[in-house]
């Protein structure tokens, strides 16, 4: 079976952090956490994007058919889900980019994201298991294992999701790394039931920790949810605090809610505006 169908996936966001001004007092390397720590939130927010626009897919086309294997994109990237059991559950979703494959904003992407799937998408208990088979964005290639569990309904009667990465790590072409991982929670107070993806909307809180692409060693803490709008390019509200041994913790500010590409690079007194950017 073959269905030609556009696969939306949410652009990447790789940025660095650039002063809005000459001077500053912010010390080099506190900047520079910040910016790994943002590049790989990025990266592996579009993996999230990806992985749920492919649950969406299977949701939508499967409904837990009897198909062995199913094409259900053949385009720039192909989306495959085997049904490699005689029971329902579970099934493999395979988002091949290929060699070369060019989506929004010219972000280039190739190989593989694996995605075994234990149930419905939007049934409480249900279960992403996510890998990488030579899985590159942008020259950057992505590996560790990611893991989106559906947690139900919570007081606010909004559908939360536990989303884990361990042994998470970027290597740049130059082969300098990024190493992290992370514990978190995705609240969803916007879209969930909606056919449109674009009006999706979520708080996300939680902790990482890693090291990174100078060999610092850090931990993160989101100290005010992070508001994540799927139509916005960056992060649009929301405060991470980062810390790392013997030095005062800086904290990065999204900004009140506009979907700009504007954050705020704190420490102590000392603080100032930055650009997000789509390179490290």
């Amino acid at each position: 079976m073959r269905t030609r169908i556009f696969l939306m996936i949410s652009a990447i966001t790789i940025f660095s952090l650039t002063s809005c001004n000459k001077e500053t007092d912010i010390d080099q390397t506190s900047t520079d956490l910040a910016a790994d720590d943002a590049v790989s939130d990025a990266i592996f927010e579009d993996v999230f994007n990806t992985v749920d626009n492919a649950d969406i897919i299977l949701d939508n086309y499967q409904k837990g058919g009897s198909e062995k294997s199913m094409v259900v994109s053949d385009s720039c990237p192909s989306v495959t889900i085997d049904h490699p059991s005689d029971t329902k559950w579970p099934k493999t979703i395979t988002v091949d980019f290929g060699t070369l494959c060019t989506g929004l904003y010219d972000n280039t992407r190739s190989g593989k994201i694996i995605t075994v799937v234990t149930g419905p998408r939007l049934t409480s208990g249900s279960k992403k298991t996510v890998t990488f088979d030579n899985y590159y964005v942008n020259g950057i290639k992505v590996e560790g294992t990611k893991v989106i569990e559906n947690i139900g309904y919570n007081n606010n009667q909004n559908m939360v999701f536990s989303v884990t990465l361990t042994n998470g790590k970027l290597t740049m072409p130059d082969g300098r790394t990024i190493q992290r991982s992370f514990s978190r929670e995705r609240e969803w107070i916007a879209g969930l039931l909606t056919r449109n993806i674009w009006d999706d909307e979520c708080f996300i809180t939680g902790t990482a920790n890693g090291v990174n692409i100078k060999g610092v060693s850090f931990s993160n803490t989101i100290t005010t949810a992070l508001y994540w709008k799927r139509a916005c390019r960056f992060i649009v509200s929301g405060v991470v605090k980062i810390e790392r041994t013997g030095f005062e913790p800086v904290t990065l500010n999204y900004g009140e809610g506009e979907c700009d590409a504007y954050a705020t690079l704190t420490m102590g007194d000392k603080s100032k505006e930055i650009i997000l950017k789509y390179h490290r």
